[in-house]
């Protein structure tokens, strides 16, 4: 039997034992040399079908400990369902909606399930702080020069050597440094299209890129999406020969959470370079992982330059410093002449802070931190979900990232709950904002990337009663 069946043979023999409550939530696992002997295989086969089981969120590892049964293999509820895009459907711009949702950014006194931003005490504010310090003693300028408008040298060398995850597939010379990810995103629309073209999206669709595709003239193509394999390969080749460009987060999706699997990316590249359609990857959330590594983005496996692999700092590190970069492949010198058009150059002050810290702020340490946090919250906002909202309620299954997707009771608006909501100083994204169809008028996004405390489970709990009392 080849070593790929048999790994997936012994996955299969520990998933069965977990659903049969054989093995339980908090249950350890075998070590590996025990399933070695057990099993009769290579330590590789076993770490094979336990870095599966993680992948599928059935396990977790902790280091030094092994492996554990995780909790969300206990789950109770649904996966939320794969929407089917009616072409005929009324379309339904929501601006509206995403103005209503932003004018709650400042409201301390409101709890944020809404933006996608990490709250203050998951951020090292006292070494960037450092790091400013640090910067502006070194420069003359004041960081009042122009920077080079392919972006600061020092930023580039650093986020080139941080991008360990494409080994060593990218150098500084390879990098655009952006205002943040959306700028890049937009950029890259920019360099790859022109007015009337079709772009595809994920759908549900972060609203930030359904605007920026909107904005541009563009038509927006949706595709049917998992929530745990991500857009549908089928659907998407159907329409190929039709696109100008895609633009996906393949890691960790918003509003998903979803981690493509290597073979659906592998496949997802094989066709862009088929039909000869660059993809814009967003790869802002892949640092924020749950398994044991580093899923791998797109561009690791694009051979032709047709993936435009984007990164940034604005979730995991400095979200109002707005600094990202974009590998463009073969678009390189679009992309910097849409740069020199739309901002000449970015602010070299921030540019040089995100460096410093890069260089000495010991972000490894940081984002383990930051990690372990998060999931802490991942497993604390399903268990509240399951506990308070309708059984009836859907759920994601993120593998990453901070965000989490519900699907209500058909019954419920969750553009009407909105105001119901605010008025108890309870923010989260409603559904439309995620599509430009009439559709996911009963879902809604849940940031947990917030300190948990006691008033915000209140409100989650208080939230969850607000729906049961529409149904």
């Amino acid at each position: 039997m080849s070593k790929d069946v048999l790994y997936l043979k012994i996955a299969k023999s520990v998933t069965e034992q977990i659903k049969s409550d054989t093995l339980q939530f908090g249950d350890r696992l075998p070590s590996l040399r025990s399933a070695q002997k057990l099993y009769n295989v290579s330590l590789n086969t076993v770490k094979q079908a336990y870095m599966e089981l993680e992948s599928r969120s059935l396990v977790e590892s902790r280091p030094k400990y092994g492996y554990f049964v995780s909790q969300t293999s206990q789950r109770k509820l649904a996966l939320p369902s794969v929407a089917q895009i009616k072409l005929a459907e009324k379309k339904n711009t929501p601006e509206d909606l995403i103005s209503k949702v932003f004018g709650t950014i400042d409201g301390t006194d409101v709890t944020q399930f809404a933006l996608g931003i990490p709250g203050k005490s998951f951020l090292p504010l006292a070494k960037l702080k450092k790091c400013m310090i640090n910067v502006i003693k070194r420069k003359n300028d004041s960081g009042t020069d122009y920077e080079p408008v392919q972006g600061n040298e020092y930023l580039r060398r650093e986020a080139a050597k941080w991008a360990l995850v494409l080994e060593g597939k990218i150098s500084e010379d390879d990098l655009v440094i952006t205002s943040g990810a959306m700028n890049a995103v937009y950029t890259c629309l920019m360099a790859v299209t022109k007015p009337g073209d079709s772009v595809a999206v994920e759908s549900p669709v972060y609203f930030g890129v359904l605007q920026a595709i909107q904005q541009l003239g563009l038509k927006v193509v949706e595709i049917p999406t998992h929530p745990i394999y991500g857009v549908d390969l089928d659907a998407l080749k159907k329409v190929l020969p039709t696109l100008s460009a895609c633009c996906f987060v393949t890691n960790f999706n918003n509003p998903l959470g979803f981690q493509m699997p290597d073979e659906n990316k592998k496949e997802l590249v094989r066709l862009i370079t088929e039909y000869n359609v660059p993809l814009i990857e967003d790869d802002i959330y892949g640092n924020l992982y749950f398994g044991a590594e580093r899923p791998k983005p797109c561009k690791f496996y694009d051979e032709a330059g047709l993936v435009m692999w984007i990164g940034s700092v604005s979730k995991a590190l400095a979200p109002g410093y707005r600094v990202g970069w974009v590998a463009p492949g073969r678009f390189k010198e679009k992309v910097i002449r849409q740069k020199l058009v739309q901002t000449v150059c970015s602010p070299s002050l921030y540019s040089d802070v995100i460096a410093d810290f890069l260089e000495h702020g010991r972000y490894d340490h940081h984002l383990r931190t930051f990690r372990k946090k998060l999931y802490a919250n991942y497993l604390q906002i399903q268990k509240s979900v399951t506990q308070y909202f309708p059984d009836n309620t859907k759920i994601s299954e993120p593998k990453g990232g901070f965000m989490l997707w519900l699907e209500l009771d058909k019954r419920i608006c969750t553009e009407d709950l909105y105001d119901e909501a605010m008025s108890h100083k309870i923010s989260f994204a409603p559904g439309r904002m995620f599509s430009q169809y009439n559709q996911y008028q009963n879902c809604m996004r849940l940031n947990y990337a917030l300190e948990w405390t006691d008033r915000v489970e209140s409100d989650l709990e208080k939230l969850a009663k607000l729906v049961k009392n529409r149904i």
